[in-house]
């Protein structure tokens, strides 16, 4: 992926709008069995993005690795249980999705960006084309 294609996120683009995120988390499921610290005990919660560099680099360490499930998602369609009990090799489905409309991309289940499909050394990729900003995800994420 070229360089071009990433956003420029700054450091503090999105973590004011996480600690918010989390502090209105805490205020709707309550506070009822959490540990002393916790995001739930009442404590306002420290973002990444506090402090000097070591300490806030250590925070964002800690969850680098974490795996995620990123799918993309070519187009959907609903259809009865009978029509998908006679589906057989050749079978064509239709979906939603028109020839030629970007893709969705999906970080567990949340749409975060779209793009097109591209083919590189015989493998299917995706060009990002329009990336969701962290306070649309946000957004989205709390109508859920």
């Amino acid at each position: 992926m070229a360089t071009e294609d990433i956003p420029d996120a700054g450091a503090d683009d999105g973590m004011a709008d996480w600690a918010e995120a989390l502090m209105e988390q805490k205020s709707s499921d309550g506070a009822g069995d959490a540990q002393p610290g916790s995001v739930l005990s009442g404590d306002a919660p420290r973002p990444f993005s506090s402090g000097g560099g070591d300490a806030s680099m250590q925070d964002i360490n800690m969850v680098l690795d974490i795996p995620v499930l990123l799918s993309v998602e070519l187009g959907r369609t609903k259809v009865p249980i009978k029509h998908i009990l006679q589906l057989g090799q050749g079978s064509v489905v239709e979906l939603d999705a028109l020839a030629g409309e970007p893709m969705d991309v999906l970080v567990n289940g949340y749409l975060i960006a779209q793009g097109e499909v591209v083919v590189v050394n015989d493998k299917f990729g995706i060009r990002l084309t329009d990336v969701v900003t962290p306070s649309e995800r946000l957004r989205r994420v709390s109508k859920s």
